[in-house]
């Protein structure tokens, strides 16, 4: 008799996932205070493509299940350059008082960025970049700034399609 696999074998996930911050949450009711969880969870799989989740819930691991199925549901394609090293240009991204800069690095610079911004950066397949937040460090608003950042990045090649030239000309 031939025995049944005791688990499935999972099919690899399109996506790594980062939590980058849970937060406790109250909502203060006729008997008292009922706690609840908050989750921020950022996905990407490390070739351009990024996205990020919330997720509110009773228990935490329900929260970062929620988020993370929100974050796969908001995903974005990244522009990079250079063998998909770096990004294209510098560029900010705002969101509420939080201000993001994303800007190029030479070869073997690294991810200099902190928290968040490592997180979505790393996530998103860029090895040499810097960045520096600039104002509140909330977690929401520097992952949303992050995020308008690299959507606002065009590459040499798509402004002169949209400028109507060739790449020979811009450069």
């Amino acid at each position: 008799m031939e025995r049944k696999p005791f688990r499935r074998a999972r099919e690899p996930k399109e996506f790594d996932d980062v939590v980058v911050s849970i937060n406790r949450v109250s909502k203060t009711v006729k008997g008292g205070r009922r706690m609840r969880f908050s989750a921020l969870v950022v996905v990407g799989d490390h070739k351009g493509r990024v996205g990020f989740g919330m997720g509110k819930a009773a228990e935490v691991p329900d929260a970062i299940k929620k988020a993370t199925e929100a974050a796969n549901k908001n995903v974005i394609r990244v522009q990079l350059v250079e063998d998909n090293r770096t990004v294209p240009h510098t560029a900010v991204g705002r969101h509420g008082a939080s201000s993001v800069m994303v800007k190029p690095a030479a070869p073997g610079t690294g991810v200099i960025a902190g928290g968040a911004v490592r997180s979505i950066l790393e996530l998103a397949g860029i090895s040499d970049v810097l960045s520096k937040v600039i104002g509140s460090r909330t977690p929401v608003n520097v992952v949303r700034a992050t995020i308008d950042a690299l959507q606002s990045m065009r590459t040499v090649e798509q402004v002169a399609k949209i400028r109507d030239k060739k790449v020979a000309e811009i450069r």
